[in-house]
């Protein structure tokens, strides 16, 4: 398929989905790399097929477990459906990492030279309708005085530069941490758990994009969770974290409040 093309073709995924529903729950789900599509006029951005099980290509055991807790919340997920590869929807459009060249030493050659129009192509068509669709869900719940919770789901590779991650979960935080702090505590009192404080990434105003812009800019509450990625690989651990996550976050909102 030629570049003059549209970058989404007839048999191309759209690029949000939409889990659940909304209703009285404060709790809205978000997962930036719950997909690992890419645009068939892309093929395959010159990247072997075994990268793209890993976590350069999507965050591993989002989807599957994502889908699990909204569906125990009654709740409403919303999920970008295109690989980070092709564009990362937790980055600001020109952030260095919003289209990678390279991802975790591995070459993405698709990317390697892209002019301002392909660019403007891959925000415009992916990460612009993935936002739109989470400003709706934020603007009617506000709309409606309805309270809300914005919960960014996760997940980090259990090696990072040859260096093991010992932390099951981290709870990511810059500005309003309350919500993601209570949550931190109760997920300390579980047994066994060992958990990140702004490990294994610390949010910041420029190294994220959702929190900040969905959720900081506004004064949700709110929480940018991450799961290592062993975890939720399979069925069982997606069921595991997402009752866990069923049962805490209800408790965190309480105690958020009293």
């Amino acid at each position: 398929m030629g570049q003059n093309e549209p970058l989404l073709g007839a048999g191309d995924p759209q690029p949000v989905r939409v889990h659940g529903r909304t209703g009285p729950s404060p709790f809205v789900l978000v997962s930036d790399h719950a997909g690992r599509a890419v645009p068939a006029r892309l093929g395959d951005l010159g990247v072997p097929a075994a990268e793209w099980d890993r976590h350069i290509a999507w965050d591993i055991g989002m989807a599957g477990m994502g889908r699990l807790l909204a569906e125990r919340l009654e709740t409403i997920l919303i999920e970008q459906a295109y690989s980070r590869l092709v564009i990362d929807c937790n980055r600001a459009p020109g952030h260095p990492t919003s289209i990678v060249r390279t991802s975790d030493g591995t070459p993405v050659p698709g990317n390697a030279e892209l002019d301002a129009a392909a660019v403007t192509e891959r925000v415009e068509r992916i990460f612009r309708p993935y936002h739109e669709r989470i400003t709706e869900e934020l603007d009617s719940r506000q709309e409606a005085g309805q309270p809300t919770v914005l919960v960014s789901l996760h997940s980090f590779t259990p090696e990072m530069d040859g260096i093991a991650r010992p932390w099951h979960a981290g709870i990511l935080h810059n500005h309003g941490p309350r919500f993601g702090l209570i949550l931190k505590d109760l997920l300390e009192l579980e047994p066994g758990l060992v958990v990140g404080d702004n490990e294994p990434y610390a949010l910041t105003d420029t190294s994220d994009h959702t929190v900040p812009f969905h959720a900081e800019a506004r004064g949700l509450p709110h929480v940018e969770l991450e799961i290592r990625q062993d975890l939720v690989a399979d069925a069982a651990g997606q069921r595991e974290w997402a009752d866990r996550l069923a049962r805490l976050l209800p408790l965190a909102w309480a105690r958020y409040t009293a």
